[in-house]
């Protein structure tokens, strides 16, 4: 199975993941009635940036170009891969590096994601027949070569024990932030509206805190909220809405709300659903302070990542700062 023929099936996978495949459709229509968090319009925003940041040939031959990956895909090593479920195909990327550099996948998907990453497998298995042998889904991932695992704080530390003696990725939770000065144009808090509601917030690189100075307005954040008051009509979304906003009222804490986000200090980075943190900081020592790199996955910002790019980033953008494929490829 050649480098080669490995990035044609790739780039014959874009085709099925847009409305015009009656099976794509299928599918978003079956991921929706297995779990009410994947909306349409969130499924087809994920497969949209996969089909033009990861699925398209020139950006994986550019991308490939870079390693020194086997041309014919051996040896064939296995490596096992526990999915999350959080977001739609949110562990296609691991799935893509370990097809590219050639290893047999083994996959454990989330439940909550079972359905989407099946089609994408059984997709990839039609287009290239020689990758039969090289991507399985499993619901036991004994004797791989090397692991990688994304999953909670709570899972990982299971997991760094099942894994121990073999090479391993393990991710824990993150979350993203934004820092703003206050000078940020309608364009930039509309995209950082993106930031924030795009899969509900369920994400880590969502926005979950915004660092602001003190003193700053939040009345034109809260307008580009707005975008997003859709939401509050589906019930997953606002039933936590409902829930956090009594447990605000009943402890007696200070919150802004647009009806459809609530907005509240607080110092953690990580936010419940339907809640968006802020913390203040002083101008004079800068936000700096208000980050621990350790629990945050993307910044977004005039000096980082751009307003509205937070759930796009470039095939080469691996999460927590760990070369996915260069992992692969060692191991």
């Amino acid at each position: 199975m050649k480098l080669e023929d490995r990035i044609s099936a790739l780039t014959s996978l874009s085709e099925r993941l847009a409305d015009t495949d009656a099976g794509w459709r299928e599918a978003v229509a079956r991921a929706r009635a297995a779990n009410a968090w994947f909306h349409p319009r969130f499924v087809e925003q994920a497969a949209r940036h996969i089909r033009e940041a990861f699925l398209d040939r020139r950006v994986l031959q550019a991308w490939t170009a870079d390693y020194d990956i086997p041309a014919d895909g051996s040896p064939a090593r296995s490596v096992g891969i526990v999915m999350a479920g959080n977001i739609p195909l949110v562990g296609l990327h691991d799935l893509l590096c370990a097809f590219l550099a050639g290893r047999r996948a083994v996959v454990k998907p989330s439940e909550r994601d079972r359905v989407l990453v099946e089609y994408v497998a059984d997709r990839l298995r039609q287009a290239l027949p020689d990758a039969d042998d090289r991507l399985l889904l499993a619901e036991r991932l004994n004797g791989c070569d090397a692991y990688i695992a994304t999953g909670s704080d709570n899972s990982a530390r299971h997991f760094e024990r099942y894994f121990a003696h073999r090479p391993h990725i393990i991710r824990r939770n993150r979350t993203s932030v934004a820092v703003l000065d206050g000078s940020e144009t309608a364009d930039e808090l509309r995209g950082l509206a993106d930031d924030v509601c795009t899969y509900y917030g369920l994400g880590c690189r969502n926005v979950t805190q915004v660092l602001v100075p003190e003193g700053y307005d939040f009345t034109p954040l809260l307008e580009a909220l707005r975008a997003y008051e859709w939401m509050r009509e589906e019930h997953k979304y606002r039933n936590n809405l409902d829930y956090q906003l009594t447990l605000l009222i009943l402890n007696r804490r200070y919150y802004m709300s647009n009806d459809s986000t609530l907005l509240v200090e607080d110092p953690s980075p990580f936010s419940p659903i339907g809640v968006l943190h802020y913390r203040h900081y002083r101008p004079e020592e800068g936000p700096a302070r208000c980050i621990d790199p350790s629990r945050i996955q993307c910044i977004v910002g005039r000096d980082h990542t751009p307003f509205g790019r937070a759930q796009s980033p470039a095939i080469d953008a691996y999460a927590d700062g760990v070369d996915t494929m260069s992992f692969l490829l060692s191991c």
